[in-house]
């Protein structure tokens, strides 16, 4: 029977890397046992990414935790269970998952995830929603803080020029609401608006794209993160943005990162960064223009009262600290995220208070206190106590770190190469100490 067994395994690892669902397994110390390769095409990481790694620090969980530790710790699967997160690139994902638990001899050894990918799904469904709801402009962009109206201002001036515009910015920094104004902002007006969803674009629909537009005489097409595009898909989509067309084209596009770096890294067509960047805007983090974080939780209050007849009109000083001391990894779209948790659950309430966040986005808060260290706590005394190894190790790692990332303006390539590691290594340990911190 064993030798039967041992027969089998070449088919059965075939199978579950061909599998067309996202396979993730972990032992129940939470450490990744499998990651197929359709898993990998999902998340955006390799092998490297996931090995010897808890999953706690792959991801930033945003609704809910993890369907992996919640089926590890409660021993019972879950099924049909939609998840939206924020993976160590950045990138948001919404999944399906089916997740079961191991067990060997009635004994839990870990948990088994089946994941579908609805990312683009989701994004079709909620389009053809706000087609029918009021077109989106410039003015419905909260832009309280100095950088977001430097940025409104410069997609206005795009607007009237009529030129290529690239977007740069993290997930969730509104890059497709300041794509849809600038479309809305043509003078003379635009036809339709398209978005293409480069995270999940085959070369079949890259091929098609100039065949599909050619008989459309006025629109407006934004390739949304068309660094997650191959290189040879970027050349094709390229060329197709290049056929012979008239003045009433609009092209947008975004990035997630600076361009610089990802032409340096591979990952950034040179000639496709050129032909967008007529206009480039910056579209800064939540968590550096923090004065656009009430603003927003105001506006978004109202919008609801007005369409659900809520009694919900602010947040208490609690709230509003806690929301400023927060790093917002998945910036505006994790606010929204939370305020719709939080506002489906009230009922007579007029004021969101500290104990009706979410249990996981509370428990963020001990992570929050301003305990950093600085070089004088690396130096070991007598009369000090000294810390645990690991610990000391992890400060000093985070401390030399952000020293180093600071000496060279935060330029990741240059820290890299100061610190003699890869580009990819450093983004890491990066992604490290921001979860941690």
């Amino acid at each position: 029977m064993d030798n039967l067994g041992d027969a089998l395994q070449p088919f059965y690892t075939f199978a579950v890397e061909q599998a067309a669902i996202g396979i993730h397994a972990i032992d129940n110390k939470g450490e990744t046992i499998i990651y197929n390769k359709k898993m990998k095409e999902i998340e955006g990481l390799a092998l490297e990414d996931v090995r010897d790694r808890s999953i706690l620090e792959l991801f930033n969980f945003n609704q809910e935790e993890s369907t992996l530790l919640k089926v590890l710790q409660s021993g019972k699967e879950l099924l049909n269970v939609k998840q939206t997160y924020w993976n160590s690139n950045g990138i948001e994902i919404t999944t399906v998952n089916d997740t079961f638990p191991v067990f060997d001899q009635g004994k839990l050894i870990g948990a088994v995830e089946l994941a579908r990918d609805v990312t683009a799904l989701e994004k079709f469904i909620h389009q053809p929603y706000q087609k029918n709801s009021d077109p989106i402009t410039f003015d419905q962009i909260i832009a309280a803080s100095a950088p977001m109206k430097a940025v409104i201002s410069t997609a206005q001036k795009a607007a009237k020029a009529r030129l290529p515009v690239l977007l740069i910015g993290e997930t969730g920094t509104g890059k497709d609401l300041i794509a849809e104004s600038i479309h809305n902002a043509l003078s003379p007006a635009s036809g339709s608006f398209y978005t293409l969803h480069c995270h999940s674009a085959t070369p079949i629909i890259v091929s098609r794209l100039a065949e599909d537009l050619n008989g459309t005489e006025s629109y407006t097409l934004f390739c949304e993160r068309i660094d997650l595009l191959t290189i040879p898909l970027q050349q094709k989509l390229l060329a197709a943005l290049s056929s012979p067309g008239g003045n009433d084209r609009q092209f947008i596009a975004s990035i997630g990162d600076d361009p610089v770096e990802l032409i340096a890294s591979g990952v950034l067509l040179k000639d496709l960064y050129y032909f967008f960047s007529s206009f480039a805007l910056r579209v800064p983090p939540l968590r550096k223009r923090k004065e656009d974080i009430m603003p927003f939780v105001t506006s978004y209050l109202e919008r609801r009262r007005e369409r659900y007849g809520t009694g919900l009109e602010s947040i208490t000083a609690e709230v509003e600290q806690f929301f400023q001391r927060y790093e917002w990894p998945g910036n505006v779209r994790e606010l929204e995220f939370l305020l719709d948790e939080i506002t489906s659950h009230t009922t007579t309430e007029t004021m969101i208070t500290y104990d009706m966040l979410p249990l996981h986005f509370r428990m963020k808060s001990d992570d929050l206190t301003d305990d950093s260290m600085g070089a004088e706590d690396f130096i070991v005394q007598r009369d000090k106590e000294l810390l645990p190894l690991e610990e000391y190790l992890r400060e000093a790692e985070i401390y030399y770190v952000e020293k180093a990332m600071k000496l060279h303006e935060d330029n990741v390539t240059k820290t890299a190469q100061a610190l003699g590691m890869s580009r990819q290594s450093l983004q890491y340990r990066l992604r490290k100490i921001k979860n941690e911190g």
